[in-house]
């Protein structure tokens, strides 16, 4: 990748676990989760100019341009640029939507990280997180770039070093709106807290995964596929799982029996986002 090209990576992610331990008098949640991102995502092309508009392209169907969390992240930073803040914004999207791989917030960090090169705002990490917040938990983790552990309501991030292993993601393609699991009444909100030094020892599990299972059968047919290889997982809300793998070798051959009803790839768990070796080769 060169520097010329302006192409830069928004990886996806994957919640090792997420347990919710309260809700807030706004709404929020509060919980603890790890992210790890995976070696596979989305990419935007950033093509500055003088025209003092942002344009997407192309749409993405079913989200108004007010919607789209690229638009809105350019639109937060614009006020900030220090050159005339005109950009053009190409998305190759591969990641699915609603499926808990955090696209959107992923397109929306990376979209905070470039232009804030690009357009010479000159803000600092915790000022593009902060800002990154306003559009979602998810954001925050995308720009800093480290796997973490999170807490708060996603913004509290220690780094850690899991495993990094070779994962099969399996969609089983149905889009999972996160609003409507954690406003799901039966959704658990009270799991006692834990601290880093406890994961090791610690029963981890995903408390979105009962609710989602049941409102979305799609979910739960592709957990008992994949658990049937490997130690298997939902990611976030959903709709992705997950399965954790010694080799790339055994991932692929795992693939290769996925039934037609359901979509996947392999990937590598990164503790390290690509976004930052892009940043660095643009700097």
């Amino acid at each position: 990748m060169t520097t010329k090209d302006n192409i830069w990576p928004a990886p996806a992610k994957i919640n090792l676990f997420l347990h919710i331990t309260g809700r807030l008098d706004n709404g929020y949640h509060t919980l603890e989760t790890i992210f790890q991102f995976l070696d596979y995502g989305d990419s935007l092309k950033f093509e500055i100019n003088g025209a003092n508009s942002i344009l997407i392209t192309p749409e993405v169907p079913g989200v108004s341009l007010s919607d789209n969390l690229i638009y809105r992240a350019a639109m937060l930073l614009k006020p900030h640029a220090k050159t005339n803040a005109g950009v053009v914004i190409n998305l190759s999207k591969i990641l699915p939507m609603g499926a808990g791989l955090g696209g959107g917030s992923s397109n929306a960090a990376t979209t905070l990280v470039a232009l804030n090169l690009l357009w010479q705002c000159d803000l600092s990490v915790d000022d593009l997180a902060q800002l990154g917040l306003v559009l979602g938990a998810d954001v925050p983790i995308f720009v800093k770039g480290f796997a973490a552990f999170a807490q708060g309501v996603g913004e509290i991030l220690t780094p850690v070093s899991p495993p990094q292993p070779w994962y099969l993601i399996v969609w089983p393609g149905v889009s999972v709106a996160t609003a409507d699991i954690f406003n799901a009444p039966e959704l658990p909100r009270d799991t006692q807290p834990i601290e880093l030094k406890q994961l090791d020892s610690a029963i981890l599990k995903n408390d979105c995964e009962k609710v989602t299972k049941n409102r979305h059968p799609e979910v739960a047919n592709a957990l008992d596929w994949l658990i049937q290889y490997a130690p298997a997982k939902m990611t976030g809300t959903g709709s992705c799982v997950f399965g954790q793998f010694e080799s790339e070798q055994a991932a692929a051959a795992a693939l290769l029996d996925l039934p037609t009803t359901m979509h996947g790839f392999v990937a590598k768990g990164i503790n390290k986002s690509p976004l930052m070796a892009t940043l660095a080769l643009h700097k």
